[in-house]
């Protein structure tokens, strides 16, 4: 009888907590140097010469066809799907950075004329003037 009752009492318990694991997927962080295509995904070769499909959401897939963001250096985390794809986290988690000047920094876009900042390329929402590319230090993403 105690037996039972330990166990009705235990088995909720690590129900609960292979919920929680379960709730925090791991995440992989993928390094290297991005390659814009045209007409196919975008890639990264890592340091050891592995090419890596990239994909992600909405928000990534647009800034992933950026060819001014061609050859940097990237921090992406997210998931491997396959030995040679990984799909990027979501774009609100600041899931894909670049490296400049030795520092990681967020891809945002710029535009001068209306003073708008957006986070994907393309013209600006008002002007219709193409947005500059603009990295930001992620802490900081207004550039205060």
């Amino acid at each position: 009888m105690k037996l039972m009752r330990y166990c009705l009492c235990v088995l909720p318990l690590l129900f609960a907590a292979s919920l929680f694991a379960a709730g925090k997927p791991a995440t992989d962080t993928l390094v290297g140097k991005l390659a814009i295509h045209d007409n196919a995904p975008a890639t990264v070769e890592t340091a050891d010469h592995k090419i890596v499909t990239l994909d992600g959401d909405e928000t990534t897939r647009l800034v992933l066809t950026d060819k001014r963001l061609n050859g940097f250096e990237i921090q992406a985390k997210g998931k491997f799907t396959a030995a040679d794809k990984f799909m990027i986290g979501p774009s609100y988690d600041r899931s894909l950075l670049v490296r400049q000047n030795g520092k990681l920094k967020m891809i945002t876009y710029w535009c001068n004329v209306c003073s708008i900042r957006d986070y994907t390329p393309g013209p600006c929402r008002c002007c219709q003037k193409e947005m500059a590319l603009d990295l930001v230090d992620p802490d900081h993403p207004d550039g205060n």
